[in-house]
């Protein structure tokens, strides 16, 4: 075997070897990076979540005291109103002629 073809096939050998360890290095760095974010976002998302919850709760609990309100102020409104009417409308009267 002469030398040219001894080098040739060293560095073949040579570069399929590193080529395979770049890949394999670069398959991990982004695995591993994938498994860096995933916690974080989900424990972010976890806390904002528990944030909008809570929004959710305090936004019902207005809605509800509002609506009691509205349906106070409609009695009394309904009550007050029931009583002037029949005052306030004259009978009718017929008179003979």
């Amino acid at each position: 075997m002469s030398e040219t073809v001894f080098l040739l096939a060293l560095s073949l050998v040579c570069g399929t070897t590193a080529f395979i360890a770049s890949l394999r290095f670069l398959r991990r760095f982004v695995e591993l990076k994938h498994e860096r974010h995933v916690p974080i976002a989900i424990d972010g998302l976890q806390e904002r979540l528990e944030r909008i919850e809570l929004a959710v709760e305090a936004t019902a609990v207005e809605v509800e005291r509002m609506s009691e309100a509205n349906r106070f102020i409609a009695k009394l409104l309904a009550d007050r109103g029931g009583a002037a009417n029949p005052a306030s409308r004259p009978e009718r009267v017929i008179t003979p002629h």
